[in-house]
């Protein structure tokens, strides 16, 4: 399966991490009562936590890990496109060499956190796709996209200007937005 590069802000990995990981959390209070017992208090969910590991390897490989290194000392959340998981808005938390770096071989580990607040407000103005791309009709006052190759949920909620939640909504058959094919329709709220 050749998959698409993990993406973060301005930095393309040239091949992606070996490991990859998603955790979700609740975050549960327990209150002790009088006389022994104990009650649970539901805090909520905690932001999505995405860790990996990875190498970058050959002629470069340094300078790589350099390129992603000031990606990460850049401020504020920014778009994290991984090939499998939903797109989100992330801070990039930890980055890590695992080992001495070589010039041509470096292991190093990494952390994003979900920006959940910001995720929801991710759109951008709204822009007519170019000729030879997938098309927008109008059916009453519903506007449906039919999918073409290299399209995703997020670049169609961009290219209309609409949320992704509120795309993802919108279209109950798509069972998973990771994977939508061409000559798939999909309803632009």
């Amino acid at each position: 399966m050749n998959l698409t590069p993990m993406r973060y802000k301005s930095y393309v990995w040239p091949y992606n991490p070996e490991t990859c990981a998603v955790t979700w959390e609740r975050k549960i209070a327990a209150r002790k009562v009088p006389f022994g017992g104990y009650c649970l208090q539901d805090l909520g969910l905690t932001c999505r936590v995405m860790r990996g590991e990875g190498t970058f390897t050959g002629t470069g490989a340094y300078e790589e890990f350099r390129k992603l290194e000031e990606v990460f000392r850049s401020d504020g959340p920014g778009l994290l496109i991984h090939p499998v998981w939903q797109a989100a808005s992330a801070y990039f938390v930890t980055l890590r060499l695992e080992e001495e770096p070589l010039p041509d071989y470096v292991r190093y580990a990494f952390e994003f956190w979900e920006d959940g607040e910001a995720a929801a407000g991710l759109t951008q103005v709204a822009h007519t796709p170019a000729s030879g791309t997938g098309g927008g009709k109008t059916a009453g006052a519903q506007t449906v996209y039919t999918v073409v190759k290299g399209d995703t949920l997020w670049g169609i909620a961009n290219r209309y200007g609409v949320k992704l939640r509120s795309l993802i909504a919108a279209n109950p058959q798509i069972k998973n937005p990771n994977l939508i094919y061409p000559g798939n329709r999909v309803v632009i709220p």
